[in-house]
């Protein structure tokens, strides 16, 4: 099983950001954070990264289900969604699979919501 969900895309960083932002606010999630891991591994290690962002993805209905069926699911909230510029110029775009590790917890009300959760990320991914 696979722990991400991941497209190539073409176009600039910031607008992969914008569309990003757009597919999670229709699928019901806002963006809690944003870690400019670029401009933070420059400012305390002064090492130069490609472009790399990520995003703390919420949707907080499903949160709420999640954390109601296990108080502890919060070490593993929000999700995260990555932007990064590869090598090659394209723009990978990658949601966290959240049926992964929440299988493992072994709560069958759990695994319900993480697959929905799952199913949004897919949606996000493919329409960023």
């Amino acid at each position: 099983m696979s722990y991400h969900i991941s497209r190539l895309i073409d176009g600039g960083f910031d607008a992969a950001i914008a569309r990003v932002t757009e597919a999670l606010k229709a699928e019901g999630f806002g963006v809690l954070t944003q870690i400019d891991v670029t401009a933070t591994l420059k400012a305390k290690l002064g090492t130069d990264f490609r472009p790399y962002r990520i995003l703390g993805a919420c949707n907080p209905a499903l949160a709420l289900q999640a954390l109601s069926a296990e108080d502890k699911v919060g070490v593993m909230l929000p999700c995260n969604v990555v932007v990064q510029q590869r090598d090659d110029g394209k723009i990978e775009i990658s949601a966290i699979d959240p049926a992964a590790p929440m299988h493992a917890i072994g709560n069958p009300a759990l695994d319900a919501v993480a697959a929905t959760v799952r199913d949004k990320l897919q949606k996000v991914v493919a329409a960023a």
